[in-house]
């Protein structure tokens, strides 16, 4: 669909290819590794301020021209299907979170909660959250697994499914949703979800609920609600058969309620501020999906755009890079075992393989030195060895024949690799002969 677009919107438009479309996307996750999430095209490409993998990979017009072109379906076909809000996305979005079930087991806890794909563009079913940091955007209902923070199951909140009627039990709904298919878990959402109603078909499906709950909750025992009076750091229980309510202080006049089906025990913590073992429990699991929103956020490859469907599609990678690193890490959990970043390591291995067989296959060298060598490495490498080599990338430092200014770069000369700057070479420095 790409470049279905490109012929009609692009003049002199040229057909990408899987392998070009690979190096696309690697050039992206290779920007979110340098933290280059609001860092302009211009500065990337810059021969003295950027990357030399940029410049050797492809120019800047096609990165530019290809990030224009970028479609996910036909868009003279999209009025049979004007029904469905995500339909831009929806063919690619659902082969995705297809195979986010198939690769991975959850462990026994799960955390279902909101994710907000930052985005203030054009969009029908855009959001407005004040209690996110970017407030506005796409939001995205998430379970999660506790102990890794894998994404398992994933959607996209399109709004109300009728404009005029108001969507009863949401939170239940959801809930149910993204656990359709699980048995044996224990499930822990917010007050937006937890309701006894949702207790009950949880332990139906042979699972277990831990949440904080709304005071406005009908079910509610009325001496629960009250905090006047009532000593820091104390609690009330209230059981039935099957569900167990705790009321605790954590200060004066204020007080907090979860529901669990999971407990059957008044047990308190006898340390510090004597929480019940419910609101421990709840504390260690409640951050699964926060904790992908941080870790996404670290290395993400998100570029500035108005067309919401390339803000998801960022939002694929960003996750797909994180599941990947899960699972690779408990197939291989010996790599790279003594780095503390082995994350990022990762991350760039996986964009430099994306990218170096595309730099195999240019026609001719860029104008850069750096960009130049970095074309060398990788086909020399790639015959020699059959397969793509990692690139090392050069650090800066001052050039060598600059006396008076103090200038750090990355550039080098192609024949004594010493470090210049623009006004002493162009791919060869001044000192060597042409």
């Amino acid at each position: 669909m790409t470049n279905l677009h490109g012929n009609r919107k692009i003049p002199g438009w040229r057909d990408i290819d899987a392998e070009e479309f690979r190096a696309y996307v690697g050039l992206l996750v290779l920007s979110g590794v340098y933290r280059s999430k609001h860092e302009s095209t211009k500065s990337l490409w810059s021969e003295k301020w950027g990357r030399s993998i940029f410049r050797a990979t492809m120019s800047q017009k096609r990165f530019q021209n290809i990030s224009r072109a970028l479609r996910f379906d036909d868009k003279l076909s999209r009025p049979q299907r004007h029904v469905d809000k995500m339909a831009p996305f929806r063919k690619v979005w659902n082969m995705w979170t297809h195979r986010l079930e198939m690769l991975f087991s959850p462990d026994r806890d799960l955390c279902v909660d909101e994710q907000l794909v930052a985005f203030k563009g054009r969009c029908s079913f855009r959001q407005y959250m004040p209690k996110k940091p970017a407030k506005y955007g796409i939001k995205i209902w998430a379970a999660c697994d506790v102990k890794t923070s894998y994404a398992w199951r994933l959607q996209v909140y399109t709004g109300k499914a009728a404009p005029d009627r108001v969507e009863v039990n949401q939170g239940m709904r959801v809930v149910l949703d993204m656990t359709e298919g699980l048995q044996g878990h224990v499930v822990t959402c917010d007050n937006f979800f937890t309701s006894c109603a949702l207790a009950d078909e949880l332990l139906k499906r042979k699972m277990a609920l831990v949440g904080t709950i709304r005071q406005n909750k009908p079910e509610l025992p009325p001496h629960l609600l009250q905090a006047k009076k009532r000593e820091i750091f104390s609690s009330i229980f209230a059981f039935t058969n099957t569900h167990t309510l705790v009321s605790y202080i954590p200060r004066r006049g204020k007080n907090v309620l979860l529901l669990s089906t999971k407990h059957r025990r008044p047990d308190v913590s006898k340390e510090g501020k004597r929480k019940p073992v419910i609101i421990e429990d709840y504390n260690k699991c409640k951050g699964g999906v926060d904790n992908l929103d941080m870790v996404v956020g670290t290395y993400s490859c998100r570029r500035r755009t108005n067309y919401w469907p390339l803000a998801l599609f960022h939002n694929v990678l960003d996750v797909s890079l994180y599941n990947a690193y899960v699972l690779w890490t408990s197939i291989e959990s010996s790599w790279q075992k003594r780095k503390g970043h082995r994350r990022r390591v990762f991350i760039e291995e996986v964009g430099e393989m994306l990218v170096n067989p595309h730099i195999a296959k240019r026609g001719h060298l860029p104008r850069s030195s750096a960009a130049a060598a970095v074309v060398r490495f990788v086909t020399t490498a790639a015959a020699a060895t059959g397969h793509s080599p990692i690139i090392k990338c050069k650090s800066r430092r001052q050039c060598e024949l600059c006396k008076e200014k103090r200038r750090r770069v990355v550039n080098t000369c192609c024949k004594c690799e010493k470090y210049t700057c623009k006004d002493h070479s162009v791919t060869i420095c001044n000192n060597c002969p042409i």
